[in-house]
């Protein structure tokens, strides 16, 4: 493979048409980070060309596809926000949208590959392909497949059958040069060695995703393919395909493609659907906002601009350019990801913000009974906490006190604040707080610093025993609005516990 240096265009195939791209997962296993990445790009260019996003099921693969990876896909779909305007649930003029109901198309498509000369039977065994790839590689030649049985005469053939061999098709690569223009990397040339016959329809009969995911795209009148890098090297395959579709009058055209970036996890590695940080639920169940997820993984190969990381999606959707992607492997990092969702949970407005944390304030996260939940003090600490979370599941923790009948607090956090006279502060910040005014958490502020004052310590250091012994934790919400919220006979009894205990 050869990549030319020449200037990227957004230049692409139907010019003056609007375009028409696919997102097409399979269903195996939880949706992954990199998946969605895939599909806000192809959304975004979509939606930014006025054109049509066809939502196709890749199913297959009977052993690794399921009816409950589906169902998350389109649940995954509709939580990130994403339409589409052809597909399952919407239906369209290609339906069926899952390949697993397409079946004798793919299978009457390689019938007239067949019948035109561009794909044969292929008999080889495994064991043979292994031995003579073994041997070019021992030779120093390309490893590929060999075209042992592009020609075979008919006698071979019935040889072959008669040994009782099952085969499966190949398709017949042109020896030619393939180059196309990436819209993400330029133009790019694959040398026709480089480039071997490979199998589209296996000895079962089962089709390959060689052949069902350009049947599809052409069938579809796909006019941009927006996909993953590691799909990069098969694009020769495809487009001598859709030469050969278009003779036989399937394909229109062959669409434009554009290779996304990896993205990287740990260790500066491709980051794999295994990873614990890849998975869709794991960032679903933590809280994080659709918006401020698609926000970060909008900035992995590409930005709306040099000096600005935070913008809504109808931003990015205004600003999207396929020829702005950035090639570069771009690294999923976890922080910013957490940073920049912490940037929209502040930009919602706090009504929003209590019904997005109503699922972390009921069980199974919520360690309080429900007869407990008050939601009073909750819609009075909500703009409080608003401004301090990274992710919605955070807000459990953060309010607990106000809803369990006694403070959570582990033995490191109560000996960080509980130093040697914290006893003596306790009984003042007490007697200053029962006798200050309840309305007001500035007056609890003063009450507060008046008892530190007397015993030489800043408020600080004054507010920490305090905050231990009413919420049990070291840091949290404002702790002046939180005692106010909690009121004056909890917070004086939970002082009273604390130095009972001390």
């Amino acid at each position: 493979m050869a990549n030319a240096n020449s200037p990227k265009s957004s230049t692409v195939l139907g010019q003056g048409v609007p375009p028409r791209v696919r997102f097409c997962p399979s269903p195996t296993g939880n949706p992954h980070v990199g998946l969605v990445r895939t599909a806000l790009f192809n959304w975004a260019f979509a939606r930014h060309k006025e054109g049509t996003l066809v939502f196709r099921i890749e199913d297959t693969d009977a052993a690794r596809d399921s009816e409950e990876s589906y169902d998350q896909l389109l649940d995954a779909m509709r939580w990130l926000g994403f339409d589409w305007d052809e597909g399952p649930e919407v239906g369209g003029p290609h339906a069926p949208y899952r390949q697993s109901q397409r079946m004798d198309v793919y299978k009457d498509v390689a019938q007239k590959l067949l019948d035109a000369g561009h794909a044969y039977y292929c008999y080889c065994s495994t064991e043979e392909l292994d031995a003579r790839r073994e041997a070019a590689r021992a030779a120093g030649k390309p490893s590929g497949y060999d075209g042992h049985c592009r020609d075979l005469s008919t006698e071979q053939t019935e040889a072959y059958k008669a040994e009782g061999r099952t085969p499966i098709v190949r398709f017949r690569m042109p020896d030619e040069t393939i180059t196309f223009t990436d819209l993400v990397r330029g133009e790019i040339t694959y040398l026709a060695e480089n480039v071997p016959d490979y199998g589209i329809v296996r000895a079962n009969g089962a089709p390959l995703y060689t052949l069902v995911n350009p049947v599809d795209d052409a069938l579809m009148e796909i006019t941009h393919v927006l996909r993953g890098e590691d799909l990069l090297s098969s694009t020769p395959r495809q487009i001598a395909l859709y030469k050969a579709l278009t003779e036989l009058g399937i394909a229109k055209e062959t669409p434009a493609f554009g290779h996304l970036p990896y993205v990287m996890g740990e260790g500066n590695k491709k980051l794999s659907k295994r990873d614990p940080q890849a998975s869709l639920n794991l960032y679903r169940e933590r809280g994080f906002l659709p918006e401020g997820l698609l926000n970060y993984l909008s900035l992995l190969g590409w930005s709306l601009s040099a000096d600005r990381d935070i913008f809504t999606i109808g931003e990015m959707v205004a600003a999207f350019d396929i020829a702005d992607v950035n090639p570069n492997p771009a690294r999923f990092d976890l922080k910013k990801a957490e940073a920049i969702n912490a940037d929209h949970v502040r930009m919602l407005d706090v009504k929003d913000f209590t019904e997005r944390c109503a699922p972390w304030l009921r069980a199974p996260f919520a360690p309080w009974a429900p007869e407990d939940f008050d939601e009073s003090k909750w819609q009075a600490i909500a703009p409080h906490a608003q401004s301090r979370l990274k992710v919605l599941s955070e807000i459990t923790e953060n309010v607990d006190f106000l809803f369990l009948p006694e403070p959570v607090s582990d033995e490191a956090s109560w000996a960080k604040a509980m130093k040697e006279g914290s006893d003596a502060l306790l009984r003042t910040a007490r007697e200053k707080l029962a006798g200050a005014d309840w309305t007001d958490p500035e007056s609890l502020k003063a009450a507060v610093l008046a008892a530190g004052e007397e015993h030489g310590l800043k408020l600080g250091k004054a507010q920490a025993p305090v905050r231990v012994a009413v919420t049990g934790r070291t840091v949290g919400l404002p702790l002046f609005e939180s005692l106010e919220i909690l009121g004056k006979e909890k917070t004086l009894a939970r002082i009273d516990a604390a130095l009972a205990k001390l």
